[in-house]
């Protein structure tokens, strides 16, 4: 017989523990499965396994808005954000609704019977059952878990080191006494540089351009000192809304101001590496602070390292690998005796699920996005994706809150399809996302248009959304309310 739920959430991470509590919560009554591909719960914070892997937002807002972070550290590695995952799921019994090595290939809706009925396979051995539910709640990420991101660099079957992308890191590697080069400037290099030079000979991070990094302390003297004082839950809450409108302000400077907030971060660096050091080349990227995202390092670990020898950077672009290392365009080769190719994710939207609608197949990039988790044309269906200038966890409670929302209307009202209309001729842009970084340009193509006036909208603004999304109708006139007659 084949099973079903009223809502079936795809994913075990942030997003889908988090939408496991919305829905029980807010939604009594409501029954629901979560489908995780993998063997384990938190997504990205058990995927990779790279040394020194750590968020890049504080635990405060990155945390969930209903689960106090209790830890010393603002921000934190992997191991305490899985530890704290781990506990929410059991705190709140979600870990009873998790079922592993379970992955969505296929989603097919049905008008005739008001439901979604899945394809999916069981990974450890291949067995393909289906599964249908009233409501569809994507929160597998952003990116696939298959591969990371590698450009094709010439001569890399030359090098005889190991070359080796983060995603595809094994935990037990031991680079101890070794030349490491880290491809790449992202939050990824970042993170690994200053952790592998504490036990390697020397981690070149070898760079097209430079990034903005700015540096942050790792603990938050405010919110430790508040928890001797006051409840938990009140001093999570003062924190995390100091650290919300901090980097709301922050946001906002940097784009009505980026020269100054530019100049602001350049001063810091400067401070760390002393006048001599080259912060022009290698520290000074051509675009404005937030034209891309920044890349936080705590307590301005990456400085410390390049100050004791122990790290370097160097900018310029590859001409080929060797077997000793890369040769730059300029002819200078370094040599390495591991290549790290922290060079980006595969972006995939919706975990790349096959979608049809009354066997039309979906093309997602087609769809207007509504509130920037419905699209146009797909009955109900929602989809987490978190900020790209803010904490991930922000956007992932607001969208659960919203479904939730929307579940309790056409439970109230009896309706069993809800659909996103864009017959009022929504005028579009191309831009969903807010940023020109080389993984987000790369594809485009696949992300769905948005529109230029709310609804339609994704205003990558939390502030914005809480209005939005917490407190304005459900019943919009944007989007349909039917029920099934037959």
């Amino acid at each position: 017989m084949q099973e079903h739920f009223d809502v079936l959430v795809v994913g075990a991470g942030i997003s889908g523990i988090g939408a496991g509590y919305h829905l029980q919560t807010k939604c009594p009554g409501t029954s629901y499965v979560i489908l995780e591909g993998r063997d384990a719960i938190g997504g990205t914070w058990d995927l990779f396994k790279y040394p020194g892997l750590r968020s890049d937002s504080d635990m405060y807002t990155l945390g969930f808005r209903f689960k106090p972070w209790k830890e010393q550290e603002a921000i934190a590695d992997a191991p305490s954000i899985l530890k704290y995952l781990k506990e929410t799921t059991e705190e709140f019994g979600i870990d009873k609704k998790i079922r592993f090595n379970k992955y969505v290939k296929a989603a097919s809706w049905v008008s005739q019977e008001s439901k979604w009925i899945l394809e999916v396979e069981d990974t450890k051995n291949s067995d393909i059952q289906k599964i249908s539910c009233n409501f569809l709640f994507m929160c597998s990420g952003y990116y696939s878990y298959k591969s990371g991101y590698t450009p094709e660099f010439k001569g890399v079957e030359d090098f005889h080191g190991d070359v080796i992308h983060p995603q595809k890191w094994k935990k037990d590697y031991n680079y101890i006494n070794k030349r490491i080069i880290v491809v790449g400037s992202g939050a990824t290099a970042v993170t690994m540089v200053p952790e592998m030079a504490k036990k390697a000979e020397h981690v070149t991070m070898l760079q097209r351009s430079p990034t903005y990094v700015v540096s942050a302390p790792e603990k938050d003297y405010l919110a430790n000192l508040l928890r001797r004082f006051i409840p938990l839950k009140l001093s999570y809450f003062i924190v995390r809304w100091r650290n919300i409108l901090r980097q709301h302000y922050y946001f906002r400077l940097c784009k009505k101001y980026p020269e100054g907030v530019k100049n602001a971060i350049l001063n810091e660096v400067r401070k760390h590496l002393g006048p001599d050091y080259d912060v022009d080349t290698h520290f000074t990227p051509t675009y404005n602070p937030w034209d891309q995202r920044m890349c936080l390092v705590p307590d301005g670990d990456l400085f410390e390292q390049i100050n004791k020898g122990k790290a370097s950077v160097v900018t310029g672009q590859i001409e080929k690998f060797t077997q000793k290392g890369i040769l730059l365009k300029t002819g200078e080769e370094l040599e390495s005796d591991v290549i790290v190719t922290a060079t980006g994710l595969n972006l995939e939207l919706l975990s790349d699920t096959n979608f049809t609608v009354d066997n039309k197949p979906i093309d997602l990039s087609q769809t207007i996005t509504y509130k920037g988790m419905m699209y146009s044309g797909i009955p109900n269906l929602a989809g987490t994706f978190g900020y790209t200038n803010a904490s991930w966890t922000l956007g992932a409670d607001l969208t659960s809150e919203y479904v939730c929302r929307l579940i309790n209307h056409m439970k109230k009202n009896g309706y069993d399809k809800c659909m996103p209309d864009t017959n009022s001729n929504v005028e579009t842009d191309d831009e969903w996302l807010n940023l020109t970084s080389g993984y987000i340009k790369r594809s485009e193509h696949l992300f769905p248009k948005q529109g230029k006036k709310t609804p339609w909208r994704n205003n990558q603004n939390f502030l914005k959304d809480i209005f939005q999304i917490r407190y304005s109708k459900v019943d919009d006139g944007e989007i349909s309310f039917s029920q099934n007659t037959s």
